[in-house]
């Protein structure tokens, strides 16, 4: 991962980067650990039942599961069997992390384990952007699990309560175990996790849809709609457009507002584009992936041309 002022205080960190656990205490259950690189596009580690030894961090878990290395006292990956961070081409890449869906706020050596964390690992170009500030691709985190060991209530905001969309994506969620409150676009749900149900055109006007329209670099989604919402454009990970989809298109993704918890979007150009994209919001679906478009009936994985 790689924030601003992260190398400060990771120079910090480095004793606390040992085999062994932070404590004496029991190792947190239901964890799972992910490695890809590429945003997504390929698996390298992938495992329901890493090593857990005690209470640990997430570069504690890391490091017991696969072969890193790690520079700037101890804090910062780079590398993970083998395959490197590089700041010096004209495409930087580097390794950074999620933890249950979002982009901790500190580094890997100070983050914490709880319980049914799902710590995934990316190795990607960000020349773009460097900061995701959620994915969807370890759904249904954060719904199940939450967000540094804490749970929130969830909020199905529909533009149309009574559309099969809506259904779909509460049917999903509800399938999972997640209490969901249902309201209407508009509803003001502080420290909630809202799931924004609905085309485009409505959803725009809502401050986490705002961010998304002003591309990667803002909202960290590879994707952007224009203000008339009956287009969805696909970006590559230079944050360039490859490809216009102006028929019936979906997109799934997540962003947060800085200091909120963040919002999924399950939007389209038209309510049959809203349609493919509730009937993508599913666990196979969303696997690894930063967000997921769907177009002509197949899902993309956004950025387009990831590898």
């Amino acid at each position: 991962m790689r924030p601003a002022g992260l190398i400060a205080v990771v120079l910090a960190l480095g004793a606390a980067l040992s085999g062994c656990g932070l404590g004496a205490g029991d190792a947190p259950s239901n964890v799972a650990l992910t490695v890809t690189d590429g945003f997504g596009a390929r698996v390298i580690t992938q495992t329901a039942t890493p090593k857990i030894v005690g209470d640990e961090t997430v570069m504690q878990l890391l490091m017991r599961n696969d072969s890193v290395t790690t520079r700037y006292g101890g804090g910062f990956v780079q590398s993970i069997n083998r395959l490197s961070g590089d700041d010096t081409g004209s495409h930087p890449i580097d390794w950074f992390y999620y933890v249950n869906g979002v982009e901790a706020p500190k580094g890997a050596a100070a983050t914490t384990l709880n319980q049914g964390d799902r710590v995934w690992w990316d190795r990607h170009d960000w020349s773009a952007t460097e900061d995701v500030p959620a994915v969807v691709g370890s759904y249904p985190a954060p719904f199940v699990g939450g967000i540094g060991g804490k749970r929130y209530p969830v909020t199905e905001l529909c533009v149309t309560p009574s559309s099969d969309a809506c259904k779909v994506v509460n049917a999903q969620l509800s399938a999972q175990g997640v209490p969901v409150a249902l309201g209407t676009l508009g509803t003001d749900e502080p420290q909630t996790l809202r799931v924004l149900v609905g085309p485009w055109s409505a959803l725009r006007i809502d401050p986490a849809a705002v961010y998304l329209q002003q591309g990667p670099r803002q909202s960290g989604v590879y994707a952007t709609f224009p203000a008339s919402g009956n287009a969805l454009s696909l970006l590559n990970p230079e944050g360039q457009v490859v490809q216009t989809a102006s028929g019936s298109a979906g997109l799934v993704a997540a962003d947060a507002i800085p200091m909120e918890v963040p919002t999924w979007l399950v939007t389209g150009t038209d309510a049959a584009g809203v349609d493919a994209a509730a009937h993508a919001f599913n666990a196979a679906t969303l696997r690894n992936r930063f967000a997921v478009a769907v177009v002509g009936g197949q899902p993309i994985p956004v950025p387009v041309g990831a590898s």
